[in-house]
């Protein structure tokens, strides 16, 4: 397993962190922390946390229960500041460091970025029970519908005009909800891939063929492929769905006419950290990119959850089933969106080489 360097590591952490020596001296500081305290590392190193910071909090008591103990204390909703800028309220985190008896953590954390990161876990939860409410409804549900729309067309054929027209418009309304429905059970129901060696730009023409006859008529679909990419190992069918996914999202964010590009590419240095902290190399890169208005940037962070949508009448489903049909094939697909650019990215592992 390839880790980073602990420089890297300590740098990249986006709360500020001090490390503290046995003195209660500031031993190190990291960047997010001197941005957050409007301090440099340099005028904080060898000062004194008690002194130079004001945190409303018994730290000295605090620092030595870590100590002692050699474990972590969590203490919220602390005013901290440097004396010079107004207070700001935060969750504190105290922990020992590895073997080292004396030396301890403290991570800060603003209050406004711990209750976003407890807002998106409740979104995700409530998501996740919709979710499973829905999958049990749906199908009680459709077989009712159906019996409405069918007796609805059989009231059509003694009837004209606007009577008409009313069943009519029962007949549309229930096929769109069983539609709706259908989509839930899809969602809920995707099988495990069938994973092969595949080659992923035949897929890519399968998906812009199909698109280019259909709802992606209206639009300019540009290729640029790397010819020389590897094969991935992945569920062709699966994956097909994906990407027409993508280009049906991308068609229907455009008004009238416009582009979609798909561009393939290879990326040596991209890797994926696994739960169990396994790396997993993807380096494999499908882009789809259009020139409509973009996503809202209020729901960007939470495109792939479901139920979360930026058109009109949209399920939220969409993106939703293609995030977890990538996550399935050890792949990972991320936005990059504004204003007459938006970008989804896949990236993909390469399949093994047959013995």
């Amino acid at each position: 397993m390839n880790l980073p360097p602990p420089g890297i590591i300590w740098n990249s952490l986006p709360i500020p962190a001090l490390l503290i020596d046995e003195t209660d001296r500031v031993a190190e500081v990291n960047p997010a922390a001197e941005l957050f305290l409007n301090l440099s590392a340099r005028s904080l190193r060898g000062q004194s946390v008690l002194e130079r910071l004001a945190i409303a909090a018994p730290l000295e008591e605090i620092f030595a229960r870590v100590r002692n103990n050699r474990a972590s204390l969590f203490v919220n909703d602390v005013d901290v500041t440097t004396g010079e800028k107004a207070p700001v309220q935060c969750n504190l985190q105290v922990a020992p460091i590895g073997e080292d008896p004396n030396s301890i953590l403290m991570l800060i954390t603003p209050r406004e970025i711990a209750d976003r990161l407890g807002r998106a876990s409740m979104v995700k939860s409530a998501a996740r029970s919709a979710i499973g409410m829905a999958e049990m409804l749906a199908h009680e549900i459709k077989n009712p519908l159906a019996g409405i729309a069918g007796a609805a067309q059989l009231l059509s054929m003694g009837l004209s005009g606007e009577d008409l027209e009313l069943t009519d418009l029962i007949v549309d309304e229930t096929r769109r909800i069983v539609k709706l429905l259908e989509q839930v059970e899809q969602f809920g129901n995707v099988r495990p891939p069938e994973k092969k060696s595949v080659n992923i730009h035949d897929i890519l023409d399968r998906a812009r063929k199909s698109a280019a006859v259909g709802f992606g008529a209206h639009m300019t679909i540009t290729e640029d492929y790397d010819p020389s990419l590897p094969s991935t190992l992945g569920d062709a069918d699966q994956l097909t769905q994906v990407f027409l996914n993508l280009l049906k999202n991308a068609a229907e964010a455009s008004k009238g006419a416009g582009t979609i590009r798909i561009h393939t590419f290879y990326d040596y240095s991209l890797r994926l950290r696994r739960a169990d902290g396994g790396g997993q190399s993807v380096p494999l890169q499908v882009e789809i990119m259009d020139d409509g208005p973009g996503i809202p940037p209020d729901i960007a962070n939470s495109i792939f959850e479901p139920f979360v949508s930026g058109r009109e009448n949209g399920t939220g489903l969409g993106l939703a089933l293609v995030s977890k049909i990538i996550s399935e094939h050890d792949g990972w697909i991320s936005l990059d969106s504004v204003p007459g650019r938006t970008v989804f990215r896949v990236s993909l592992p390469v399949a093994p080489k047959e013995t």
